[in-house]
């Protein structure tokens, strides 16, 4: 295992209380600011992020709509919605409204076949009150996985046969084996890694072209790259004490991390900011959701 303590910029010190949900998207980076219910782009060669748009409620993540340029699934408020280019929300699902206590979806990704993957969590950190939810082609909302407290980061393998889904309060991050065709969750999750008390605990994260994951770990100010063994091969330092998602950019030689101010008593400008650390490996574009009901 190697530890760097890398040279992390801020590509974007926008004071953001949860930044999250960093993907690559048609030739941009791609992000949201939770809380706030915004979605923006950052453009290689750019300092000023563009707002693509400006929700009323929650915005967890988001994925773009296959063959509709600049529409989105997004998990968003208390369930899934398409995005249109105007920002038009056209819900096709809201199943946090039928749970016991005030929730909210959270981060969430497209796998390989075309199927959205999102997660849940009660506001006041209920233990075992997320979720994991899968939006099919046909816009139905299936919950796949129950008694989770804050999933989070969703990320896939490259062929769509093992998801990792993160459950932050728990500190824990869980592999499960999936069926590309269907979708269903072949036998129950198991533990992949758990950081030790005081590591922080793991958010966002994706999955590199050599099948490693990386993980944010929120509360350490760290990014720890995986074997798909489980072996921790690299611990990147960064400059604030909340990642809370990584995204690798195609070409390689560089990781855009997401960090968040909410929660830190002394904030920076990396604290709420996008920071690019250079690294050596290169990652995936962001899958599509390849969805019959489009906007």
């Amino acid at each position: 295992m190697t530890s760097t303590a890398a040279s992390a910029e801020v590509l974007v010190d926008g004071g953001y209380e949860l930044a999250e949900g960093g993907r690559w998207v048609d030739g941009r980076y791609v992000y949201v600011d939770i809380l706030d219910g915004r979605l923006r782009e950052l453009r290689d060669g750019t300092t000023a992020p563009r707002e693509l748009a400006r929700l009323d409620v929650p915005l967890g993540a988001v994925a773009p709509v296959a063959d509709r340029p600049g529409a989105w699934i997004a998990a968003a408020g208390t369930g899934i919605a398409l995005l249109t280019p105007d920002g038009t929300l056209e819900w096709l699902d809201r199943p946090e409204d039928r749970t016991p206590v005030p929730s909210r979806m959270n981060d969430g990704v497209a796998d390989p076949a075309g199927r959205f993957w999102a997660g849940s969590m009660a506001y006041d950190g209920t233990r075992g009150a997320g979720s994991l939810y899968r939006t099919d082609p046909d816009g139905t909302v299936v919950r796949v996985l129950d008694g989770l407290t804050i999933a989070n980061g969703p990320a896939f393998t490259a062929d769509g046969s093992t998801l990792y889904l993160a459950d932050t309060a728990m500190g824990t991050v869980l592999r499960c084996r999936v069926d590309p065709v269907s979708g269903d969750l072949l036998g129950s999750p198991e533990v992949f890694a758990r950081p030790g008390a005081g590591e922080g605990s793991p958010d966002g994260m994706t999955v590199d072209e050599e099948g490693c994951l990386w993980v944010a770990l929120w509360g350490a100010g760290e990014v720890r790259r995986y074997h798909p063994d489980g072996r921790l091969l690299d611990t990147v330092t960064v400059p604030a004490p909340h990642p809370t998602s990584v995204c690798l950019h195609p070409d390689g030689g560089r990781l855009f991390v997401t960090t968040a101010r909410y929660g830190v008593k002394s904030p920076t400008a990396a604290s709420g900011a996008v920071l690019g650390v250079p690294v050596p490996v290169g990652g995936p574009p962001a899958c599509s959701w390849r969805g019959h009901r489009a906007p």
